[in-house]
């Protein structure tokens, strides 16, 4: 009899193979990945049922998609977390699951390609061996942490007693996922197979009697119970020096839960219930939900063309970044610039950033090769999408239009990675505007993951969705806005640091500005940021949006000097290996963080209001991703929302 004919599964399938080797293959219907929803693990309490009666001899785990081993947790079942028995209940099926799995009698073993984080690592380390395919895009990850929750089906136990206790509370305090090499060397897996090999492999790794792979050495010694009192207090320092003020709970719930209670989630209800029903938990799985919003926009459609070719003109910090990024992710491209040490520099900046991102020298080279220095522009009339990155200049950037246009392929977009410069007004001399499109990404371009793509009323849907998927294909986050001054993020930027430096006129240091913003919740001060993105730029977008106010006296005499910021070395601050010196802070007036927070949500609502971004969910999703607005605030607009209202005196 077979096994699969006992039980009606939809998110399984079964088989035994000559063996008596159980494989147990997970294809979550009607999603393109695998979550473990409810549904999933009561199918996953059957199978085990099935076994306590006709045991296998060994039982492999692996997925049937080809997106990955598994994506975690079902998100959605997440929705009420003020509900907390539900959550306890939640937690608790997971944990029963995992902790009858880790029982069995018969070896198991995990078989993971692609991602596997969250619920879905959880089940792998239930599991008694585990194998990575080796490539890629295998990678591990608990990103709980990122919710404002826990890993609370035993990967706070699991992973330090395999790992050893540095090593997983790293994983686990950062949510940062690991490769399949990375992941070997910490002994995460036993090893990493090749993908034609792997069913051969994990047969014979099953059925090999070797014992369970454990910490070792100091790793294993901090796990101990008697030392874990060490590793609480340094990893307490550190985490009061990443988040000073605390507005992250999970990775103190994450580590007390570790040090005191043994990784068990449900031996510390208290601390559950008091992380769950926290704002900062809804609120980052809310800004968790708009990612996914965002992501699915850059999913290809039938009107999206592949861009397999992209020629990046202008090789500045920009440019040069885009084009590294671009090849970095599997396509070729060409880039000019009339300065060829510009172009070396930019190749320089790649080649870096190609050692810090593939770790095989092979994949090195690859990535290296893809990127062609073109300082003729012979690769304008072979790509699909030309990227012009060039000063902001309209004369300059309609000049370079007109010469590139003839040279173009039939169907090939032209992109503007403007910040400033209308869209319509570029493309008016053009033949075909409806094929000039707004890609806009952020600096420094490896670490934004939002990039704005711009539309006129002109622009034909086939470019809108190839541009779209381009920024897909670049693991970026596209966010479709209108052609308009500053377009979203630039907009609600600038009044927000226009008039933080208003304060330093009125005469506070920008040092104390900074301070009651990063008391706020934004992870770099208005006056850094400013000196980050360059002074001069804030000032063009500054007259740009300013309107009948006044331009700042103190941006005017920065400027005057010819003090820019972090790249000429002095702005608001004088800036030092990359790093601005400060002095200490003074003590921030009461209600300023509130005054300079007061018109960057004017401005946000405003876009929302004039149609430059679709509604105010995506208006909050583009502020947290493309200004480092507090996350755990939910976003301008849904802080606006939700915020008590102010207690007047009678």
């Amino acid at each position: 009899m077979n096994d699969a004919d006992t039980m009606a599964l939809r998110h399984f399938r079964l088989s035994r193979d000559s063996a008596g080797i159980a494989w147990l293959e997970i294809d979550c219907a009607e999603s393109s990945v695998n979550r473990l929803s409810g549904e999933v693990l009561a199918e996953l309490t059957q199978v085990l049922d099935h076994f306590d009666h006709r045991p296998p001899a060994g039982l492999i785990l692996l997925s049937g998609k080809a997106s990955g081993f598994f994506a975690g947790a079902d998100i959605n079942e997440f929705g009420a977390l003020d509900q907390v028995d539900l959550v306890q209940e939640l937690i608790a099926r997971g944990c029963k699951v995992f902790d009858r799995l880790a029982a069995v009698p018969y070896p198991t073993l995990a078989l993971v390609h692609g991602h596997c984080v969250g619920g879905g690592l959880e089940l792998a380390l239930a599991c008694r061996y585990r194998l990575a395919v080796d490539q890629a895009d295998t990678s591990f990850a608990l990103p709980e942490v990122m919710l404002g929750i826990v890993p609370a089906w035993g990967g706070m136990h699991r992973l330090p007693a395999l790992i050893g206790a540095p090593a997983a509370l790293d994983m686990m305090l950062t949510g940062r996922a690991v490769d399949a090499r990375k992941a070997q060397r910490l002994g995460l897996v036993d090893a990493r197979v090749p993908l034609r090999l792997k069913r051969q492999a994990a047969a014979q790794h099953v059925r090999s009697g070797k014992p369970p792979r454990r910490a070792r050495g100091l790793g294993r010694l901090l796990n101990a119970r008697v030392l874990r009192p060490i590793m609480m207090r340094q990893t307490a320092r550190k985490l009061d020096e990443r988040d000073p003020y605390q507005h992250y709970m999970a990775p103190r719930a994450i580590l007390e839960i570790w040090g005191r209670h043994d990784g068990e989630a449900l031996e510390a209800p208290d601390l559950l219930r008091e992380m769950t029903r926290s704002d900062t938990a809804r609120n980052l799985i809310r800004v968790f939900r708009l990612q996914e919003r965002l992501k699915a926009f850059g999913r290809p459609t039938t009107e999206a063309t592949e861009v397999q070719h992209v020629h990046v003109v202008g090789a500045g910090t920009m440019g040069g970044d885009i084009a590294a990024w671009c090849a970095l992710k599997g396509i070729r491209v060409t880039l000019q610039d009339q300065d060829r040490e510009r172009i070396a520099d930019a190749q320089g900046r790649a080649h870096a950033l190609f050692i810090r991102r593939i770790k095989e020298k092979r994949e090195q080279r690859a990535a290296f090769d893809r990127l062609i220095p073109d300082p003729e522009g012979y690769g304008v009339s072979q790509a699909d999408l030309i990227i012009e990155a060039i000063t902001e200049n309209l004369e300059a950037k309609q000049g370079l239009y007109a010469n590139l246009e003839p040279r173009m392929k039939p169907g090939a977009l032209l992109a503007s990675n403007t910040s400033s410069l209308s869209l319509q007004v570029l493309g008016a001399q053009l033949r075909e505007p409806q094929r000039l499109v707004g890609i806009h990404f952020f600096n420094p371009v490896a670490r934004m993951q939002l990039v704005e793509v711009v539309e006129t009323d002109v622009l034909s849907p086939a470019a809108r969705a190839t541009a779209l998927a381009f920024v897909g294909k670049l693991s970026k986050l596209p966010l479709p806005v209108k052609d308009a001054p500053g377009f979203l993020v630039n907009a609600v930027l600038a009044p927000y640091m226009l008039e933080a430096m208003r304060c330093v006129d009125e005469g506070l240091a920008p040092e104390t500005v900074d301070e009651a913003m990063k008391v706020f919740g934004m992870p770099m001060g208005p006056l850094e940021l400013a000196d980050t993105v360059g002074l001069d730029i804030a000032h063009a977008a500054g007259q740009q949006l300013a309107g009948a106010h006044s331009l700042p006296k103190c941006l005017e005499a920065h400027l005057a000097r010819r003090e820019l910021g972090r790249k000429t070395g002095r702005g608001f601050y004088v800036w030092k290996d990359g790093k601005a010196v400060k002095k200490t802070p003074g003590t921030p007036p009461s209600g300023l963080s509130e005054r300079l927070i007061a018109p960057l949500v004017e401005r946000t609502r405003a876009q929302v209001e004039h149609g430059v971004v679709a509604d105010a969910d995506l208006a909050d999703a583009g502020v947290v991703l493309g200004t480092g607005f507090a996350p755990f605030s939910g976003g301008p607009l849904h802080r606006e929302r939700h915020r008590a209202p102010p207690v007047h005196p009678i």
